[in-house]
């Protein structure tokens, strides 16, 4: 019996995985522009850093973590995101020695027990950066400005910025009673998680797409309203500086995300075109976040883009590359003694830096050279027994058609000539 994928996996087959290096390129450019470096932490941590990071009222923690114990009894579970992880790192490695602001990005898989639909899987992939130890509004401009540079390297214009500020521990537990205010004669009719968020998280209620929730939570407060001096000052200066880069941003009062570490901004980029799954970015600041994890109060502000999410777009809207994975030279050996020297010559035009191959599986003649305009091959290099004996090589431009005998040792010059320049 065949064995298949996990439920909510993929597998990237080798089509597919040029666009997978297309859009990994492009972050990793963007991130060298704006002086990001790559950080790599395991798939897999103490689950306690998620409690801790995350937040055990989240959603992703109560019901998406995949968790289990190793054979040690520690419980291990895999990251479903990169932010707390990446802060252990950062507190484990002492990378606040270093000149501050850190800046970091990461490019790897993420696990949630999901519910699997377009451009959302259980295992997925993220880019993401995280910014620690600078507190102004400044880092929060670039961090929104190197998201948006991403996403339109790649093509992607259609892009709403949503913006909004959740305050800090000083001002949020006035918002906090102001919600429950609104919300109290209401709390029977809200659906069983809003209920559990009452006590424990309000704002999350903001963020509970039942529809039936969505208009109970109509007219709610603004957190934007009950701003301390400090948040508020730090809002305005920020809409300031992207009005400044000239990036568009629409304020949305109910945009509180999806996890408890966040303080003061946070901001989403959907991309229209996508539809009701529009999300491609999210992120915000998480004052809290590094002390949470045992370090000492430290800044950071970061973000988190779905590839997957991302590679829907580029391919509703015909923005991904085109994948020719042409080669310069097949190498056709013709009879057993040119075998040898068929193979020395493509080992050869690989050490010079030229994409070649040739049959390994003992076709005619005919079929090698199908092969090769298969294989969209620039030139077919022909070595036969008599070829081997005079050190020549039979190549034929695949395009033209014109042939031309000429010395093994003057391939490589050929070749440096017609397909490098």
């Amino acid at each position: 019996m065949l064995i298949s994928g996990p439920r909510g996996t993929k597998d990237i087959l080798p089509e597919a995985s040029a666009y997978w290096q297309y859009i990994e390129k492009a972050a990793r450019d963007v991130c060298s522009l704006y002086g990001y470096r790559e950080i790599r932490t395991p798939v897999f941590e103490h689950t306690e850093l998620f409690l801790r990071g995350i937040g055990e009222t989240t959603d992703i923690v109560e019901k998406e973590m995949y968790t289990f114990n190793d054979r040690g009894g520690r419980s291990i579970t895999l990251r479903p995101e990169n932010t707390a992880a990446v802060v252990r790192a950062f507190l484990e490695h002492k990378l606040y020695a270093e000149t501050p602001p850190a800046k970091l990005y990461y490019i790897g898989p993420m696990f949630r027990y999901d519910r699997p639909q377009a451009g959302r899987f259980r295992q997925f992939h993220q880019f993401g950066i995280e910014a620690a130890g600078a507190k102004g509004p400044a880092i929060d401009a670039e961090v929104i400005r190197l998201a948006v540079h991403f996403l339109q390297k790649l093509g992607l214009n259609e892009l709403v910025l949503q913006l909004n500020s959740v305050g800090c521990p000083e001002c949020r537990p006035q918002y906090r009673k102001a919600l429950q205010d609104f919300l109290r004669e209401k709390l029977a009719d809200l659906c069983f998680d809003c209920q559990s968020r009452f006590e424990r998280n309000p704002l999350r209620i903001l963020d509970c797409k039942e529809e039936k929730c969505t208009g109970l939570s109509q007219g709610a407060p603004q957190m934007v309203d009950c701003l301390c001096d400090d948040c508020s000052r730090h809002f305005t200066q920020l809409k300031l500086l992207l009005t400044a880069a000239g990036l568009e941003f629409t304020f949305n009062p109910r945009l509180v995300r999806g996890l408890d570490y966040y303080t003061k901004t946070a901001f989403e980029i959907q991309y229209a075109p996508l539809g009701a799954q529009s999300a491609v970015c999210g992120g915000g600041r998480y004052d809290g976040l590094i002390e949470e994890c045992g370090g000492q109060p430290t800044p950071g502000i970061g973000f988190a883009i779905g590839l997957e999410r991302v590679l829907l777009a580029l391919e509703k809207q015909a923005l991904l590359p085109a994948v020719t994975g042409s080669l310069d030279v097949f190498v056709l050996p013709l009879g057993e003694q040119a075998q040898a020297a068929a193979f020395k010559l493509l080992c050869d035009l690989r050490q010079a830096g030229f994409t070649a191959d040739m049959d390994f599986m003992g076709r005619s003649v005919k079929a090698q050279m199908k092969l090769a305009n298969k294989f969209s091959a620039k030139f077919a290099a022909v070595i036969g027994d008599n070829e081997v004996q005079t050190g020549q090589v039979n190549v034929k431009n695949m395009e033209t058609g014109e042939q031309q005998q000429i010395r093994i040792a003057d391939l490589l010059n050929k070749l440096n000539t017609e397909v490098k320049d």
